[in-house]
């Protein structure tokens, strides 16, 4: 995506896709106190939710390897249920990188605190780091910020970064006031323009544009995924927009049937405004590290032999917890 249209792909990625065996980002185990971005502990450790990993978004780098950036969620001073408690827990964001986006590494150093995001010592979440379009090569990170329990409404705010690794808030708010925005996805128009994706809490996935590359939105009117179907009975939210090279756009997004069941659920457009869905999901919950429920996710072109391939991550929770909650970590597949 280094100067590149953030999220283009070749072609449409499509609805079959293998799951990995293993978990692309793990989290700290049960007893760690704070853990090292970069640290890695066995497998077996034991984990029951305390630590949680979410909201994937992969950028490919001007060198040709991939940098993850995602949300770690942990305890919050008084309140030791961590992500089994999401109200009351923190995170930050943090970074990986990988030669193939097959295997990580994670990076040293935290990239936006819940502090430095505004949030106070509640939450900075789902990172969408995008070029800026002046050629500067510089960064922006959009993401959402959470600055109480999630009653509280949640806005879109910004950071600016020379190397993808330090960040400088960017003054203002990109989106709030009007609704509760979360789960930015950003995509370049070829006027010019800029068109953010979003979830606002209770009404749908919604869309913006803006004039100024990206910097000040205005609202378009109506939804672009209403939730309607018995897998979005519960809520609809993170889209994952790719405009496609030979004209049309591919969504995949997250949809709640219940409390206890999430989906990564599809859908195609013409003109990115218009969308007809996918009657059944993507992903579905059921594997090992995704027994409860399959939520927020991305996709990455990577080279292939004669035609390029497609990697999806995705936030993936195995329900060993009380009332199917559990364990949130980073799982990967593959296009079919």
């Amino acid at each position: 995506m280094a100067g590149a249209i953030p999220h283009g792909v070749t072609r449409d990625p499509g609805t079959i896709w293998s799951k990995d065996t293993a978990v692309a980002i793990d989290v700290p185990p049960d007893g760690i106190v704070d853990p090292l971005p970069e640290a890695r502990w066995p497998v077996e450790d034991t984990r029951t939710g305390i630590y949680g990993v979410v909201t994937p978004n992969v950028v490919a780098l001007a060198d040709g390897t991939y940098r993850m950036y995602y949300t770690q969620i942990l305890p919050r001073e008084g309140f030791s249920a961590g992500s089994n408690d999401y109200d009351n827990s923190t995170t930050r964001i943090l970074s990986a990188v990988s030669p193939d986006a097959l295997v990580w590494t994670l990076e040293q150093g935290v990239r936006l605190s819940a502090a430095q995001g505004g949030a106070g010592n509640f939450r900075v979440v789902s990172p969408e780091v995008v070029p800026l379009s002046d050629g500067s090569g510089r960064w922006r990170m959009y993401y959402e910020c959470c600055p109480g329990p999630q009653a509280v409404a949640s806005s879109l705010r910004s950071a600016l970064s020379e190397d993808g690794l330090r960040w400088t808030m960017e003054p203002g708010v990109r989106m709030g006031g009007d609704g509760s925005y979360n789960s930015p996805r950003l995509i370049f128009l070829a006027d010019g323009r800029c068109r953010l994706y979003c979830g606002d809490r209770g009404r749908g996935i919604v869309s913006a544009l803006s004039e100024d590359g990206g910097f000040t939105f205005a609202l378009e009117p109506g939804l672009r995924i209403a939730q309607e179907s018995p897998y979005e009975a519960l809520t609809v939210f993170a889209p994952e927009v790719l405009p496609l090279a030979g004209g049309g756009y591919r969504m995949y997004y997250a949809g709640y049937s219940a409390a206890n069941r999430a989906y990564v659920l599809g859908a195609v457009s013409e003109d990115g405004l218009n969308w007809q869905k996918e009657a059944e999901p993507v992903i579905a919950p059921g594997g090992r590290w995704d027994g409860a429920k399959c939520s927020e996710m991305c996709v990455v072109e990577v080279p292939g032999e004669g035609a390029p391939g497609y990697r999806l991550f995705y936030e993936a929770c195995d329900g060993t917890a009380v009332d199917e909650r559990g364990v949130w970590r980073i799982a990967g597949a593959t296009g079919v």
